[in-house]
């Protein structure tokens, strides 16, 4: 059913980033079909969930190269999916994904954006690093 259901929506499906495997809980989608699956069903729940959106914009196009400040940012995300384990994290790559970026309306990378109960709860760049970041979450979780 797996492969089938793989070849139907574009094959790739999630996967989890890089990283130590015993503490990384980021997936990442590679199909917009199978995020917009995964989407819909956290979206009704009460579950908090994260999105990293990385790439990097140049003209008002996303070119196909990842950015420092994303490549910066992810050992944080990847703690964060290991210490907050009722929040689920996906990463996405506006490259591979720009319908997903346009619907979020991400302008600049990275964008982190916390949604829960269907609604973004917090957009914003990560700039102000990985303590604020981490206080938002815990801000929004409960």
């Amino acid at each position: 059913m797996g492969g089938v259901l793989s070849s139907v929506l574009g094959g790739g499906g999630e996967e989890a980033v890089a990283g130590n495997e015993s503490e990384n809980r980021v997936m990442k989608f590679s199909s917009s079909a199978r995020w917009q699956l995964h989407f819909n069903e956290i979206k009704e729940s009460s579950k908090l969930f994260g999105v990293l959106t990385c790439g990097r914009k140049a003209g008002g196009d996303f070119s196909a190269s990842w950015c420092g400040p994303c490549r910066m940012i992810e050992p944080a995300f990847i703690a964060m999916s290991a210490k907050f384990t009722d929040v689920e994290f996906v990463k996405l790559d506006v490259d591979e994904l720009p319908d997903v970026a346009k619907e979020f309306n991400v302008t600049g990378m990275p964008t982190f954006v916390l949604v829960k109960n269907g609604k973004e709860r917090l957009k914003g760049s990560l700039e102000q690093g990985k303590d604020e970041l981490e206080k938002k979450v815990l801000k929004h979780r409960a």
